[in-house]
């Protein structure tokens, strides 16, 4: 609903002002030629004034009721409008470059975009072929038989006849001018609805009214309360019924399989989204009492689909805190904690260099290269709270062992959240949560939960069998 909503108003926003203001114009210059027109016709016969406004009716209600219909086509469509503006998004950007080139889907994708747009013209050519046939079926008979009629009857001669016929000729097109403008002004203010409808939409995270300063340093921890979560639109529990505390400066590995709820409770710390049900809490107090701001500036995050952005390598680490200078030696700091220096230093212009492949001189790098950018993204902001969302999944068994000895010289001091599927990264945690279909089903240090013979144990075994 949202991305429909977005569609509608980013395709009608840009042009649909601009036509009101031609509208009111063509409406007003219409107008006075009509004022006109209608006095000399007032002349020959009341009876053709009022067969030409009687007859102009029809047209205004078929020009209304085209604009009503092709808003109510352009409601059920949208989603197949925004299905062939992606199907062009996957023709033509680098993202899906590579499968569209090994499984040769060049011709499927743009089998299926022809089609789409082929099917959405063919429907709005209808709608527009109808409401043609219904505007030349209400020209003005009524206006042809008046004059006539007077022409029969000998009150007019030919010479007048034509005149006046040339007259209701003009009269209908400066007439046909104001309906079109008016009809257009209540098309374009249909289609706005839609933008002022994205306009108005509130986040669902909102901004308490006299929000509390985030504690500084921390005391108490980090405590999750009963939390229970479900994402907006669905009726499963992703979360059920979470507790668990992080004290200050504790290091927690988060470990489960895929979909057990991991990264939804870094979300919810991170107040992307508010619990369904239960609190979040930091020193005792609320998340929902703190302001989104204050508590994401205190955190560093690193995702596991975590932002390349198509422009310098400086600028992709400066961005976890813009608040700092540029040139700040905070970048070069963080580059160097986190092994990316090594990777930015071999680049054609250093700092400087342009990443991926959007802009001229532009240079890709690695997965692994990228990921390193990324965590050190993390680490240029002087946070309390460093959450690492499966940071070295793309990176080689020695990047990683070299991440993590940097990883934790950065984090002795800073209260930490690591998520991991390689147990081998977590096993010095201070403490391990494990997760299973969004409930912890263990937690304790590495060697208590191998002790217990559990979900953990098992996961672990499962890893370590191949290298014995």
């Amino acid at each position: 609903s949202y991305h429909d909503t977005l569609h509608r108003a980013q395709n009608e926003a840009p042009y649909r002002p601009p036509r009101i203001v031609a509208e009111l114009a063509q409406v007003a210059l219409g107008g006075l030629t009509l004022a006109g027109l209608l006095a000399l016709l007032m002349s020959f016969h009341w009876l053709l004034v009022a067969a030409l406004l009687l007859a102009a009716l029809p047209g205004l209600a078929i020009k209304a009721r085209f604009s009503n219909q092709l808003y109510q086509w352009t409601l059920r469509e949208t989603a197949n409008q925004r299905l062939a503006r992606y199907l062009n998004t996957v023709l033509t950007t680098i993202e899906f470059a590579k499968e569209i080139r090994l499984f040769d889907l060049g011709g499927v994708f743009r089998e299926r975009h022809k089609q789409l747009r082929a099917t959405l013209r063919r429907d709005r050519q209808r709608m527009v072929t109808r409401r043609s046939a219904h505007d030349l079926a209400a020209n003005v008979v009524a206006v042809a038989a008046v004059i006539a009629r007077q022409a029969l009857d000998g009150s007019v001669t030919v010479g007048d006849m034509v005149m006046y016929f040339a007259a209701v000729q003009r009269a209908q097109d400066a007439f046909r001018e104001v309906l079109t403008g008016l009809a257009g002004l209540y098309e374009d203010n249909l289609f706005l609805a839609d933008f002022k409808a994205f306009m108005a939409m509130r986040p669902a995270v909102t901004e308490p009214p006299a929000p509390r300063p985030f504690p500084r340093p921390l005391r108490r921890g980090i405590e999750f309360d009963h939390v229970t979560f479900r994402y907006p639109g669905t009726e499963v529990d992703v979360l059920k019924d979470v507790s668990f505390h992080v004290r200050p400066g504790e290091h927690v590995a988060l470990v489960g399989e895929n979909g057990s709820g991991k990264t939804t409770l870094v979300k919810l710390l991170c107040r992307l989204y508010d619990p369904t049900e239960g609190g979040v809490r930091i020193d005792g107090v609320d998340l929902r009492e703190f302001s989104p701001g204050d508590v994401r500036r205190e955190l560093g995050v690193v995702f596991q689909d975590y932002a390349k952005f198509q422009l310098s390598a400086r600028d992709n680490i400066w961005m976890g805190n813009v608040t700092l200078p540029i040139d700040t030696p905070r970048v070069l700091e963080a580059a160097r904690r986190t092994g990316a220096d090594a990777v930015i230093r071999a680049l054609p212009r250093g700092y400087d260099t342009m990443l991926g492949r959007q802009f001229a001189e532009g240079v890709d790098l690695s997965i692994g290269q990228w990921q390193k950018l990324a965590i050190a993204r993390a680490f240029v902001r002087d946070t309390q709270l460093i959450v690492l969302d499966e940071p070295t999944a793309a990176l080689d068994p020695l990047a990683e062992a070299e991440v993590f000895a940097h990883f934790q010289a950065l984090a002795q001091d800073r209260t930490t959240l690591l998520i991991s599927h390689r147990l081998s990264t977590v096993r010095h945690a201070d403490r391990i949560l494990v997760m299973v279909a969004g409930a912890i089903a263990e937690a304790g240090p590495h060697d208590a939960l191998l002790a217990q013979a559990g979900h953990y144990a098992h996961l672990f075994e499962m890893q370590a069998r191949p290298y014995r």
